[in-house]
């Protein structure tokens, strides 16, 4: 035990020590850069001065594991390569512009892993780049920002080839595995506009399910024309069966045609909720300004109803009270019935989560700040970029997941006992 706790203790020491020697040096740094008036940041400075020295040591260190000896050594038998003088590259880095010697070999087969060949950014730019994209800043926006802040010159058509780069991934990501169940799936869109000779309107689909975990996936994209029908859906909903999803228990929409009949094909048991709130929006468009509070609290009574038939009862209430002057909100609720009621069926907790599409509506309001800020994109793959990104850059710290699954819970365990327990048995 004692020579354990003297090793640990040594070791603790070294560490202490280096940190302490690494201090003292970064202070010499900034105090010889100060006396001899070399700024800290900006061209020239002494950032971007380490940021060479450091590239340029660890290019050399790769080429010297790579030709098996030291620079300047002697081998036994002569030797096969060996280095070859160096070329001069600029590199766009987070503190600006760096000028380095890349190191080169006779054989001309070094291959340097920090700095590639052809590369002429560092992986930190690109990362800002597709930051940037995410939140909704032009190609332009994005270079005249990065010239301005850091001093780097990066072309539009070198952001597109960045940001192009995701597509890769988003397609892997959008052809990943998922679970065996869900108790919920929402499927809502948001319009973007896309100039495809003319410029039009295109919905981008989004499936947005609650895991039984009670954790937010976002299962994909799908762009469409606005025409979409049953056949459209079910070809979204069977790829979705084939990524792994057995069972989803509800599944929340806002009146999109044909997904009932689809999701009847796909999965015989899910029950369909249409949302309303989005319901209870749609109303108000038929009825003039005025009357909208006194629609709303006409319309409560239908929606809070303990039981199917007290709502029916409630919403003949209604339409004798404003069919004569708004039937175009009577037909509205009619045509919505058989979606609308499902939600009756359940006690609060269930009610409280799925009689909304909020869940989603949150994620459409960033993905319509990064798309307005756009204004519109030349091609459909334009537009679903765009959102893939937006998506990505979702909850960056974590702390939404926690309130998401603070939130779910006892509404998973009423899911559970209300759907007989297939929310467990799925996942078996």
């Amino acid at each position: 035990m004692t020579d354990v706790m003297r090793e640990t203790g040594t070791e603790s020491g070294v560490g202490e020590l280096a940190a302490a020697v690494d201090d003292e040096l970064i202070g010499q740094l900034v105090t010889r850069a100060q006396a001899d008036g070399l700024k800290l940041t900006g061209e020239g400075g002494l950032l971007q001065q380490l940021t060479k020295r450091v590239l340029e040591s660890a290019l050399e260190g790769e080429l010297t594991d790579h030709l098996g000896h030291e620079h300047g050594e002697r081998a036994e038998g002569g030797r096969e390569n060996y280095r070859n003088g160096h070329r001069s590259k600029t590199v766009a880095t987070e503190v600006g512009p760096v000028g380095i010697s890349v190191p080169r070999d006779r054989a001309g087969s070094f291959e340097p892993m920090l700095v590639k060949k052809r590369q002429r950014r560092l992986g930190g730019i690109d990362e800002m780049v597709l930051s940037l994209s995410a939140k909704g800043l032009t190609h332009g926006e994005i270079s005249a920002h990065l010239a301005q802040v850091y001093g780097t010159e990066v072309s539009k058509s070198t952001i597109s080839t960045i940001t192009d780069s995701v597509v890769a991934g988003m397609v892997e990501w959008q052809n990943r595995p998922l679970d065996a169940v869900y108790p919920v799936v929402f499927i809502d869109c948001v319009h973007v506009k896309v100039r495809d000779g003319q410029v039009a309107n295109r919905p981008v689909y989004m499936a947005l399910a609650v895991t039984a975990e009670g954790t937010r996936d976002i299962l994909g994209l799908w762009v469409g024309d606005g025409g979409e029908g049953a056949k459209y859906w079910l070809q979204v909903l069977t790829e979705i069966k084939n990524r792994g999803v057995r069972d989803v228990l509800m599944l929340v929409c806002d009146g999109l045609t044909g997904l009932p009949d689809a999701v009847n094909t796909v999965w015989p048991a899910t029950i369909v909720q249409t949302c309303v709130v989005h319901l209870l929006r749609n109303s108000f468009k038929y009825a003039g300004r005025q009357d909208w509070e006194k629609i709303a609290k006409a319309l409560r009574p239908v929606y809070t109803a303990p039981t199917e038939d007290a709502a029916t009862e409630r919403f003949l209430e209604f339409s004798e009270e404003w069919g004569a002057k708004y039937p175009a909100i009577v037909r509205l609720w009619e045509r919505a019935w058989a979606e609308f009621v499902p939600f009756l069926q359940f006690d609060v907790e269930i009610r409280r989560i799925v009689c909304t599409t909020n869940a989603i509506e949150s994620v459409n309001a960033r993905i319509r700040k990064a798309v307005r800020a756009r204004g519109h994109f030349p091609t459909e793959q334009a537009a679903l970029k765009c959102v893939y990104l937006a998506v990505m850059s979702l909850d960056p710290t974590g702390t939404g997941a926690k309130r998401w699954t603070r939130r779910w819970k006892p509404a998973l365990q009423a899911f559970d006992i209300t759907f007989d327990g297939r929310l467990t048995a799925a996942q078996l």
